[in-house]
Formats: C-alpha cells, structure tokens, sequence
C-alpha cells in the first residue's frame, strides 16, 4: 500500500493541530474533483468499489482491515487518512488502482485523497470480515454489533441543529489509524474536527462484539462563542408506527430505525420518550445535571413488527451514549423533523451545555458509545413496549402503554398497581392499569380530552405501594 514520509505521533497530536486550527480563521478543505466524479449520480458512485484484496493489514491477518470510500457523488470533501505505527504516522496515499469503477469513470490523477474508510472485523463468524464501522460524510460515523445491520449515526458535533437558522456542519478533515497488534479487541482512530466556528480532536477506540463501543474522547477550540452546540449527536429516522398512522397507506405496521429517546437523569429517573412524525418541527428540551446517559433505541425487535423483507428495521441498532464524568448542567434535546418518507433521517438528539461555549478555550467531553439491540440501566424497572393511541369517546383520544420485564414476573398479575398519569393540559380520564395476558406484562390505558389544547405534554408511570415499578413515560401530544 503507497504511503508517505513518516510523521511523529502521539497522543497530543491531533489536540494540538485542532488548536493551532482554531487560532486562525477558517479555511474550506478541498472539494475539487474531475468534473465527472463531481457529478456522479448515486448508482453510478455506489459502483465504484474498493478492492477488498488490497484492504490495509489483511495479508497480515490481524484482527481488523481497512477499506477507503472513492470521493464523488455528496462526499466531495477530501480527508487525508494517516497510518500510526510505533509512534510514526504515516500518510495513506491514493491510486486509482486501489478501486473498482464499473459504470463509472476510472480518474487519471494520483492525488485525489478519500471520502472516508470503513473498518471491518470477524464480529459474526470467526472466518469473516464484516463491516462494523463507516466513517463518511461530515463528521458522520456509524456501526453495527453482532446479527445487526447499519442504521442510526453518530456525528461529531453538531452546531445550530434545529435553530431556525443555518446549520453548520462540522467535517472530518484528517483520520489518524492506529496499526492493531495481533491480538487487539479494539482499534484507536483519532480524526481532526473543523467548521467555521470551532476546531476539534476525537479519538475513538472501538471495540466490536455483541455490543460494540466506542471510547469517545471529544476536545473542542471554539473560533467564536457557541451557544447552540450539541455533544454525543445521533442522527436516525422515524417515519411511522401504531401511535401515529394518520394518513399512512402502507402495508407494513411499522418503518423506524428508532422508536424512542431514553433518558436516565442525573436524578436516576429511567425515560422513555416514543418518537413522533410531526406536522411541523418540534424541539424538546429535557433539563439535567450530571446526565447518566441517553440514546435513540429501536426497541421493536420481531419481524412482525414492520414486516419488511429487505429493510429489516428489527435488526437496526440501538445508540445509548454514556458520559463520562460530570457533564454538568444542561439539556438533552430531541428534534423531530416532518417526513414522507423512510430514506431521510429526521430524528436528533444530543446534549447541550446549559452555558455556552467560549472562545478560546478548551472544552473536553469523553463518552462512551453503545451501538446494541437492547442496553438496560435500571433493569428492576418495566420498560414501555408500546404505544398506541386512538380514538377514543366524544373526540377523546385513547391512549395505551405497554409494558414489560423488571418486577412485573415477580410481582404476578394480581399486585395492586396503578397507572399515575399527569397532562399540562386538557384533561385525562378513567386511568387504568392490568395484567396484559397476551404479553405477560402489564398496560396503562386513559383517555385524554384535549378540550381546546393544541399541544399536551403527558407523562405517565406504573407504581406500587413503593412507588415506581416502570420507567416513566412521556410524549407530547398534538392536534
């Protein structure tokens, strides 16, 4: 594989080039290509592939591989990928002869750099190496755990999401890829973060398995005050399921790569939070300090759920981000986009520091990224399995929670328990909650009458004599 002249590497590297970057204005990294690869329609881009005989360390056998991705198509930006070993860094070199092209044009030039890479590990058969990580497109990543297909993303930092203003898209400028020894579990990747507005270092060392983790480190150099940022950011897609079906004509009973926000608050409260398909842009703010963790789950892990044959959305992971350390005070918020369709993500959430982002300073965040089916903080509590809502008497509308795992096996179906359900608005009538003998779990019902309420925040939860037995639940209700 052609590579370069040698570089030393350590630890600081990467925090001390974002810190030299942040200390002078901006620059726009180079997004020049033959104007064929400019202007590649996406089948065309998706032929061009990378040779998997000339993947990096795969003659050696070590336990991970790399693969690049070709520029063109959305992915313009070029990112100049560098390999670590013994302390030396090594830049990865482009030649046309490390891709497939099929349709597509075969360029002439030498010197084009990469879109991004992607690495691949034996993470479900130990004679096989999946794909289990991408990083590719701004500062997007994502990737997969054992028996699960991509679905949600990570970014590295998101700017100005949902403000009514511009977004500003932090990009990955450089990747630094640690050379793994031949018995390694994890691969440590540090990438160069920069905007506009802020200059930033991430290392990232990622572990597959049955539950696959990223060790995050964020360090962050603002250019100028930042007010809106996000930290730990995950992108996905709602489009519909039992709760909301109003104008859906479509075979399937369910499309989502996530079904909800969990939370777990500094307070040691487990949330769960259905996702919602608004008419219009709607942002939720969840106040804390010291935050737990939270992540966009896909709960929902039968194929009867969605019946799709080819998306398979049961198989799509869960995120859950796990700060490390005081995060201090702050929100997690969720933005949910209108959508028609399954192919465009319009879910985000992350965290947002209560005071804003200084110039000039240093600001670090370490975190821990779970990319999972299922992930449990508070396992003797019953989690909501599903929500529906109808309608319900004289323009009421019905709403149903189900329940299921923590206590409820151990306490029977004939425990005394109760549904506690508030509504900021409006009015919420005959509340129940009873054993569910098609689940073996529990379900909440009421009835919600709005009255004359355009937005309702509701919140609900199944308690005993002692008080909790599920997680709370919240959604905010809309005419």
């Amino acid at each position: 594989m052609a590579a370069g002249p040698a570089q030393a590497f350590g630890a600081d590297t990467v925090p001390a080039l974002a810190r030299a970057l942040a200390a002078k204005p901006h620059r726009a990294g180079d997004s020049e290509l033959p104007p064929a690869l400019a202007a590649l329609p996406y089948d065309r881009y998706r032929d061009i592939r990378f040779d998997p005989a000339q993947a990096l360390w795969k003659a050696e056998r070590l336990p991970f591989q790399l693969q690049c991705f070709h520029r063109g198509f959305l992915f313009k930006q070029r990112v100049d990928v560098h390999l670590v070993d013994a302390g030396q860094a090594t830049p990865l070199l482009y030649r046309p002869q490390m891709f497939s092209f099929g349709a597509a044009p075969k360029p002439q030039q030498d010197d084009l750099g990469f879109a991004g890479f992607r690495i691949h590990a034996p993470i479900n058969r130990a004679d096989y190496y999946d794909e289990v990580a991408a990083f590719l497109g701004a500062s997007y990543f994502r990737a997969v755990a054992k028996d699960l297909l991509y679905g949600l993303s990570a970014r590295g930092l998101a700017l100005n999401t949902g403000a009514g203003q511009d977004e500003e898209f932090p990009q990955f400028v450089g990747f630094w890829i640690e050379r793994p020894t031949r018995r390694a579990r994890s691969i440590v990747v540090h990438a160069l973060l920069d905007s506009p507005s802020v200059a930033g270092a991430m290392r990232f060392a990622i572990t597959p398995g049955a539950e696959t983790v990223f060790d995050t480190q964020l360090r962050l150099y603002p250019r100028v005050g930042l007010a809106r940022v996000g930290i730990a950011p995950l992108t996905s897609m709602y489009h519909f399921d039992a709760a909301n079906r109003v104008g859906i004509d479509d075979f399937r009973p369910s499309v989502h790569d996530s079904d909800g926000l969990a939370l777990y608050n500094g307070a040691g409260e487990q949330i769960w939070r259905p996702l919602h398909n608004p008419r219009t842009l709607q942002e939720s703010a969840f106040q804390d300090r010291r935050p737990r963790g939270f992540g966009l789950m896909q709960r929902k892990r039968a194929f009867a759920d969605y019946a799709d044959a080819e998306a398979h959305y049961e198989r799509r992971p869960s995120l859950w981000v796990e700060p490390l350390g005081d995060w201090g005070e702050g929100a997690v918020h969720l933005i949910e986009i209108p959508t028609g369709d399954e192919y465009h993500d319009n879910i985000v959430a992350f965290w947002r520091p209560r005071a804003p982002l200084a110039a000039g300073r240093e600001y670090r965040y370490d975190y821990r990224l779970h990319w999972c089916a299922r992930h449990a903080w508070k396992p003797e509590l019953a989690g909501v399995a599903g929500t529906r809502i109808g309608a319900g008497r004289d323009g009421a509308r019905r709403v149903v929670i189900d329940l299921e795992g923590g206590r409820l096996a151990a306490l029977g179906r004939e425990a005394r328990l109760r549904a506690s359900v508030w509504a900021s608005a409006g009015r919420v009538v005959d509340a129940v909650a009873h054993a569910n003998a098609g689940t073996g779990g529990w379900r909440m019902a009421f009835e919600l009458q709005p009255q004359d309420a355009r937005s309702i925040e509701l919140r609900a939860v199944l308690e005993d004599e002692r008080g909790p037995v599920s997680e709370t639940w919240l959604y905010r209700w809309t005419a």
